[in-house]
């Protein structure tokens, strides 16, 4: 049995970029999925200390404002345990970068590919496999 890309989970996206958070939140909603967004680290914390279903963070990783994506997941991880991540950038073709991040947790290139997102979505939410250890397609990194 196929697995459906699409979803009803909550997921806070948090980007700096208003036209790629509000381009982001546009794709994964159409995907069924429930949308909450920040601008910031401190503005996505301000969201998870809400009593709010959030079922799992896609964030940035470079963010100005002094708290990139690593240190919002710290941070949310404290508040929020079993909360699932989601790293994305436009950066990933840089091995540095890559290679800094917690190889367990996801991660995803932009520009978006809908398919691409539409199922390291899924399979993030569903719990299966850790990061990406091999390059899919042009938009899903490793």
């Amino acid at each position: 049995m196929e697995v459906r890309p699409e979803g009803a989970e909550t997921i806070l996206i948090v980007d700096d970029d208003d036209l790629v958070r509000t381009s982001a939140a546009t794709l994964i909603g159409s995907l069924g999925y429930r949308v909450l967004s920040a601008g910031s680290g401190p503005e996505a914390l301000e969201v998870l200390r809400r009593d709010t279903a959030i079922d799992l963070l896609f964030t940035d990783i470079f963010m100005p404002g002094g708290m990139h994506g690593p240190q919002l997941v710290n941070a949310a991880r404290r508040l929020r345990p079993d909360l699932k991540i989601l790293f994305t950038s436009g950066y990933f073709e840089y091995a540095e970068v890559r290679q800094s991040l917690d190889p367990s947790i996801e991660q995803v290139s932009k520009p978006y590919e809908r398919d691409v997102l539409a199922a390291i979505l899924r399979r993030t939410l569903s719990a299966r496999g850790g990061a990406a250890d091999v390059r899919r397609t042009s938009g899903e990194a490793r």
